[in-house]
């Protein structure tokens, strides 16, 4: 048996002492949740259905109800219900079962804990096969360290005779060393129990590097209780094992409660320290004083860190340049911290250092320690231990006079100290010659030359030369001991040309104040302009720039200003009572130069403006309620030349005072009241009397328009009254409107499908056959073109020659739309009625010679178009009827076969001249 010595080993006799002696009062253990057994042997059939179970796992779960749940690590083959039993999910035999243990966990849901028990499954055998598969324990290896299981005893002293189980024993490590290179497998160390040597045991091993992965680094007799590794092992993958032994029987029941056994792998030398970075970069500013830190290069080493394997040393190997001395830098062997420790780094000499630094484990011995290296790369900071220094001691400039933002000269320097940072940008500041502050040297952020700038305007007038001194630093102070030398130092003169200036007016603008009204040719004021050119003789000559009313006038030598328009306050060119006018100064330099003035005309306001009423129009109804219009005036003055206002009525005409009143109300307002209580509708032209307050008061007569109407029930004037007296309003109206539109289109349609479908039964007619036209039959024709209308006949006279009215005639200037427009129509006489109806012969010769003597009739007797008769007709045409013009033979006998009203026509026509 072994112990651990120490307080450890105390304070576990104090707990197990302490434990004995509960049990020995009797009193109960606590429940421990948990799976029984920690590694279950489950015998299986030869093949299992999907859906038969297979074996169970117990769980004592201490009351904890339905919170803890079960996982396997095959969920494909295997399913384990809340009760612990584990059922086939398809069929399995014993080739497909798993050769690894089936790990079961089981969760409690509330707060996380699991714990985790292994099954073991194996085929069923018979006892006899058992028996003999049972071998003889191998041989005992000589001097192999052996591990006892704690033995157990019964303590009969105890109450209740319940068995008293010593505390297990706590079993030291077992240290391996790794890479070893001997025979494997390599025996470790045995396991014993006490009770092998009653019957038969069988021994395992589980935990990480037995039966979960890593597998296969350690096994177990499981006769003999020999462990052994099975390969190398490597310190820096896995430092330590921890395994847990186990003994049951040949029936698999549990006989030894398990022990735990720890492996230690015994670190070897076999890494060389390695560095975080191939390459590390530091810097240091120049001139720093032997002790200052640089930097810190760091190495691991992957063994272990509390033997020698692991302990690390740093060393400078070499240095590059070797300059200004070979050894300007040193490492802190342990922490690899550089450090400068001599003095005399600069920057412009050697700007950067190359170190080699070595890493050497075994607490750097060179015999027996690892060896690597890594490059230190030191940069020398720059520092202002140089200030600048000018090129030359004077430079020159020159400017025009009154130019600015204009770069007089350039002054170049010179830094030795690293380009583009603060030690090396220069800074110029003008120390004298310019007091008034005309001048600034800004740094040209490229070159980090000074740049000469004008800021404010020279005159030349007042100073042609300028010396200015100039003094060049860095943008931060120099080192301590550095002091600026004499070459920081330069002198810049400036000429300044002269230039034709502009004349200038003084004061500008110039205010002046008058009285409107002022006539045309008076004299205002005189607006003279200076030529600041002293040293040239100049002439300046006057001109009107800007005069908006066209009021002013000015002298073009001595500048005087006249008016050539009366000057009006109330123009609209006049703004606050404030007139402006520019002009132009000229001189005659070359080339010329032009300056502008403003005049300012502050204009007082006289009474120059009659007031007038407002509003000018206004509404009023017939019986007014109230019968007052409140009334006011506009006058284009101001105070005290405009209000209070005096009101009155105009004496004429007369009945404008004896229809109307006006009651004044306040200063500026009066009330226009209506005597009578009723005033007929129209317009009303009402004259005013106003007066305003001026000092001379001026008056006006004004006159107000009052259209007197009709109103509606809220007051308002209208001019529909019988609409609405009617009770119609504006929609009614519309609507009506929009009624009788639609009745209009529909008539209009209604005569165009009658026209239409006359059309259509005259082509219909004209389809008929010839030998089926009935002449005994009275047709119906359209315009027949050369007919009885040739004479302006009404046809109805054939019939009753004796009913025609004169109001029947055809007036004069009807005609036919083919007769000439050009002369006038003829006079025809008008016919007296015939002496009885049977006299028409005597009518048709009466018309017939009116048409022979009219000049303007066409031929009808040429070719003319007319409707459509119907073909083959005896009739022929009426225009053939015997006349002076027109002749020929013509049998009309035809005609006693249309009936007795045609035969009087036979008989005058088909007989003989007579």
């Amino acid at each position: 048996m072994y112990f651990y010595e120490g307080r450890g080993l105390l304070l576990l006799m104090l707990l197990a002492a302490l434990q004995i002696a509960t049990e020995g009062r009797g009193t109960l253990p606590l429940c421990r949740p948990g799976f029984s057994e920690d590694v279950y042997v489950a015998v299986v059939p030869e093949s299992a259905e999907k859906g038969q179970p297979l074996f169970n796992v117990k769980f004592v779960n201490c009351g904890r109800g339905g919170l803890v749940r079960f996982e396997c690590s095959n969920p494909f083959d295997f399913r384990i219900e809340a009760d612990g039993v584990v059922y086939a999910l398809r069929p399995l035999t014993l080739s497909t079962l798993p050769t690894v243990p089936l790990v079961i966990v089981a969760r409690d849901e509330t707060n996380q804990q699991q714990w985790q028990t292994q099954v073991r499954l194996t085929p069923p055998v018979g006892q006899d096969q058992q028996a003999q598969d049972i071998q003889a324990p191998p041989a005992r290896s000589q001097g192999l360290q052996e591990i006892w299981f704690p033995s157990r005893q019964t303590d009969s002293s105890s109450i209740g005779q319940l068995k008293r189980m010593k505390r297990d024993w706590v079993i030291p490590p077992i240290n391996v060393p790794e890479n070893s290179r001997g025979e494997f497998p390599q025996d470790l160390v045995r396991i014993r129990s006490d009770n092998d040597k009653n019957r038969s045991l069988r021994y395992s091993v589980t935990g990480p590097g037995a039966d979960q992965p890593p597998t296969g680094i350690f096994i177990i007799h499981p006769i003999s209780g020999e462990l052994s590794v099975m390969k190398p092992l490597d310190r820096e993958h896995i430092s330590n094992f921890h395994l847990r032994a186990h003994a049951v029987d040949l029936n698999g029941n549990q006989v030894e409660s398990p022990i735990d056994i720890v492996i230690n792998v015994i670190d070897m030398n076999d890494n060389r320290p390695e560095f975080i970075h191939q390459i590390w970069n530091g810097s240091v500013p120049e001139g720093s004083k032997p002790g200052t830190f640089v930097m810190t290069v760091t190495s691991v080493d992957k063994d272990d860190p509390k033997t020698a394997n692991g302990m690390l040393r740093y060393k400078i190997g070499s240095q590059n340049p070797e300059s200004p001395t070979s050894n300007m830098f040193t490492i802190n062997n342990k922490t690899g911290d550089i450090i400068t420790v001599a003095a005399g780094l600069d920057r412009e000499k050697v700007p950067q250092y190359t170190l080699i630094i070595q890493a050497t484990d075994m607490e750097g011995n060179p015999m027996y320690g690892l060896s690597n290296t890594a490059t230190a790369v030191i940069r020398v900071t720059d520092i202002n231990d140089n200030p600048p220094e000018f090129t030359a001691e004077m430079f020159f400039g020159e400017v025009p006079e009154n130019r600015v933002n204009v770069i007089v000269a350039n002054l170049t320097v010179t830094d030795k100290d690293q380009p583009n940072t603060l030690a090396w940008k220069a800074v110029y500041k003008i120390t004298g010659g310019d007091p008034t502050g005309r001048f600034s040297v800004p740094t040209d952020p490229t070159t980090n030359e000074g740049l000469v700038t004008v800021v404010k305007p020279i005159d030349y007038e007042i100073s042609r030369t300028y010396m200015l001194t100039v003094v060049a630093v860095n943008e931060v102070s120099l080192a301590r001991g550095i002091h600026s030398p004499r070459q920081s130092t330069a002198t810049v003169s400036i000429r300044v040309i002269d230039v034709n200036e502009s004349p200038y007016f003084d004061p500008n603008p110039k205010l002046i104040k008058l009285e409107e009204g002022m006539l045309a040719e008076s004299t205002l004021t005189t607006f003279t302009a200076q030529d600041p050119d002293r040293f040239m003789q100049q002439s300046i000559r006057y001109t009107r720039l800007s005069d908006p009313a066209n009021w002013l006038r000015i002298d073009a030598n001595t500048g005087r200003i006249t008016t050539i328009a009366v000057l009006d306050r109330e123009s609209p060119y006049v703004k606050d009572n404030m007139y402006s006018a520019t002009f132009l100064a000229s001189d005659n330099g070359a080339p010329p130069a032009s300056g502008t003035g403003t005049l300012q005309i502050s204009l007082l306001d006289i009474n120059d403006n009659a007031p007038h009423v407002y509003p000018q129009e206004t509404e009023m109804c017939k019986k007014p309620e109230p019968n007052g219009i409140n009334i006011t005036a506009l006058d284009g003055d101001l105070n005290p030349n405009a209000g209070p206002f005096a009101f009155e009525l105009a004496n004429r005409p007369s009945d404008v005072r004896r229809n109307w009143t006006i009651t004044r109300l306040s200063g500026d307002y009066a009330q226009l009241n209506l005597k009578i209580g009723f005033l007929e509708s129209g317009i009303y032209e009402i004259p005013i009397i106003i007066t305003d307050s001026g000092n001379l008061p001026m008056s006006n007569t004004s006159y107000l328009r009052v259209k007197v109407c009709q109103c509606d029930h809220n007051g308002d004037c209208t001019d529909q009254q019988h609409i609405i007296a009617a009770g119609l309003g504006t929609g009614a109206i519309i609507a009506i409107l929009l009624c009788i539109i639609i009745l209009l289109i529909l008539v209009l349609l209604f005569v165009v499908w009658m026209k239409r479908r006359d059309k259509e039964r005259q082509a219909k007619q004209l389809l008929i056959d010839p030998e089926d036209d009935v002449r005994d039959n009275i047709l119906k024709y359209d315009e027949e073109g050369g007919g009885e209308e040739d004479q302006d006949y009404d046809l109805s006279q054939l019939q009753q020659p004796d009913t025609i009215e004169p109001d029947t005639i055809k007036p004069v200037g009807i005609r036919r739309m083919d007769e000439r427009p050009l002369h006038p129509e003829p006079q025809y006489p008008i016919r007296s009625a015939a002496p009885h109806p049977g006299d028409i012969g005597d009518f048709i010769n009466e018309g017939l010679k009116a048409a022979d003597n009219d000049p303007t009739a066409p031929p009808y007797d040429s070719l003319l178009v007319f409707d459509y008769e119907g073909s083959g007709s005896t009739a022929g045409s009426l225009s053939s009827l015997n006349s002076s013009s027109s002749g020929g033979d013509q049998d009309y006998d035809y005609l006693n076969d249309w009936g007795p009203r045609f035969r009087k026509l036979a008989d005058m026509y088909g007989g003989s001249d007579d």
